[in-house]
């Protein structure tokens, strides 16, 4: 029997590793992808690709970031391969890569896609233009690291959680709101367009935009605002913004200000396409509809 063993011992070292199985997925552009196996050193660019890495449990892996990735602090000390200014391919490379992760924004994707294909580096193309897609993107990760389980298992448990949102808000009156994104030194004002991403998970809250329409523009007056005369005015940012806001000339005399329905939302939650939305979606849906009284 012994001899047996070291037999077939003998034979598996002849035969070497068993060789990783490749991995083919498609892209947010329609690009087929191929890994040699399951990547261990991936540069995420993006704040929402560095969290969807993380989420699986697999910041480990993570070997490179852009500046602005902040969550989890643990990801947040990793190398930095650029950001406002633009993207280096020669920083990214150092890291020495086997999964790049990027998005169209601040231009990541056409800075990188092209020199990381000629360079034989992995680069899969993510983005989120809805909760749906944010879903998909989880799985399409889990997927991409060999980890499919993980990114089934957290993508129905957010699903879940969506679910049990809509069930509570269903039925019940939609306030009219606005989401504030950011003002800019001429005076206007950044908002939640429809058809994003965001305006998505504010829909999902059990909100209305008070600004919708395919032609809707990010950049309004405040006398646009005014005239939309939104149920409930929404900030993503600080207490001391907010506060600053709603005493200008305009902005104070909104009736959303005026009757104290102006709140602040955590922009990571309803900026950054990750499983913290589902956590804002969440609170958001409890402020704008309380649960209801029971009477004896």
């Amino acid at each position: 029997m012994r001899a047996a063993v070291i037999g077939v011992l003998a034979g598996l070292a002849a035969a070497g590793p068993a060789k990783a199985e490749s991995i083919h997925l498609t892209d947010a552009l329609g690009r087929v992808v191929a890994l040699p196996g399951p990547p261990q050193r991936i540069v995420t660019i993006f704040s929402s690709n560095t969290e969807l890495v993380a989420s699986l449990g697999l910041t480990d892996r993570i070997v490179g970031i852009d500046a602005f990735s902040r969550y989890p602090p643990e990801a947040a000390s990793k190398p930095v391969v650029g950001g406002r200014l633009g993207f280096s391919v020669d920083a990214v490379v150092a890291q020495n890569p086997d999964l790049v992760l990027v998005t169209p924004a601040r231009q990541a994707m056409h800075q990188l896609l092209a020199p990381m294909e000629r360079l034989g580096i992995p680069t899969v193309v993510l983005t989120s233009r809805s909760l749906g897609d944010v879903l998909d993107n989880i799985r399409l990760v889990g997927r991409a690291t060999g980890e499919p389980e993980r990114g089934s298992t957290l993508a129905d448990a957010l699903t879940a959680r969506l679910a049990r949102v809509a069930d509570t808000v269903a039925g019940r009156p939609c306030p009219r709101l606005v989401l504030i994104t950011g003002r800019l030194g001429n005076g206007l004002v950044l908002v939640a367009r429809a058809n994003t991403y965001t305006a998505d998970a504010l829909l999902r809250a059990g909100g209305c935009l008070a600004l919708s329409g395919r032609s809707s523009l990010a950049q309004v007056s405040p006398e646009a605002l005014l005239a939309a005369d939104p149920d409930v005015l929404l900030l993503a940012g600080s207490r001391a913004e907010l506060d600053e806001l709603t005493s200008q000339p305009g902005f104070r005399d909104m009736r959303a200000i005026r009757e104290g329905r102006a709140h602040l939302v955590p922009r990571a939650e309803f900026l950054i396409p990750g499983p913290r939305t589902v956590d804002g979606i969440e609170r958001l849906a409890h402020l704008l509809h309380p649960p209801r009284e029971v009477r004896p």
